[in-house]
């Protein structure tokens, strides 16, 4: 009797688990770096039984998993990127969910002195003149293909610069540790900056510039790839995010009474969105 007792027990404690449905999501290292990920998931789950595995990656590798159709859908940050992989046929359609943006992070004593300057691209100009050591994520991520851009807009590519260039080939976090330990000046989304807990001597020195802007948006990707491609429980989980219940969470998470993401998706359902 005993034993019966226990399995009756066991299956009550995991019931709710066997009617989850999972699905697969490629999404940009910042999207965990921040704490989010962890804000969500769950909340996702508790609402539409829906188990979502994530793929922590840069922007560029998780646009690669969805057009291999390794993953059911994308959420990054790199517009130009992922307008391409909606023409390209790999996703349905690209929907804009939430954004925050991009800070320079740098040396406290800031010896190339970023703190005043008028212009995102002013700054890296600034750090170039004077080859304080830059850290760059060098990882093809929506946060290194801002960075590349604003290197453009002063003509200058990361091949041609001197050794104080330093990519790493690694995800947010991991950079910003980098960072920290070289005194480094490095660019980071907002949110993965105030979640970061070993900042050492670095501080927030610039942030403002519009070309800073970083909008976060989701992709499913196209059921054509295979019939293994969940498309069901994407727009399910579309229609999660883009609700009430999304926006309340994301506008309200804060770390040290700073919000981190703004909510900006429009309300309508996936069909529509999909049209």
């Amino acid at each position: 009797m005993k034993h019966l007792v226990s399995a009756a027990i066991a299956t009550v404690l995991i019931a709710p688990l066997a009617h989850a449905e999972a699905m697969k999501m490629a999404v940009t290292t910042s999207f965990e770096n921040s704490g989010l990920a962890e804000v969500l998931l769950p909340a996702i789950k508790e609402d539409t039984g829906i188990d979502v595995q994530l793929l922590v990656v840069g922007t560029g590798q998780a646009l690669r998993l969805g057009e291999a159709g390794d993953v059911d859908a994308v959420l990054v940050h790199s517009k130009a990127a992922e307008e391409k992989f909606v023409a390209d046929g790999d996703a349905t359609h690209r929907r804009e969910i939430m954004y925050n943006d991009f800070v320079l992070i740098g040396p406290e004593d800031d010896p190339a002195g970023i703190a005043e300057s008028e212009s995102a691209p002013a700054a890296f100009k600034a750090i170039a003149e004077t080859e304080a050591p830059f850290v760059s994520r060098g990882d093809d991520s929506g946060t290194n293909k801002k960075e590349l851009s604003l290197w453009a807009a002063i003509g200058l590519k990361p091949d041609a610069l001197g050794d104080w260039y330093k990519p790493v080939g690694a995800g947010m976090g991991a950079a910003l540790n980098t960072a920290a330990g070289i005194d480094a000046y490095i660019m980071s989304d907002r949110a993965s900056w105030l979640n970061f807990g070993n900042k050492g001597d670095l501080a927030l020195l610039y942030s403002g510039d519009p070309l800073l802007f970083n909008q976060y948006a989701y992709l499913p990707v196209n059921p054509d790839k295979g019939d293994h491609i969940r498309n069901d429980l994407a727009q399910n989980l579309e229609e999660w995010l883009t609700s009430d219940r999304a926006k309340e969470l994301i506008d309200g998470y804060r770390i040290a009474d700073q919000q981190l993401f703004t909510f900006n998706a429009e309300q309508t359902d996936a069909s529509q969105a999909a049209e």
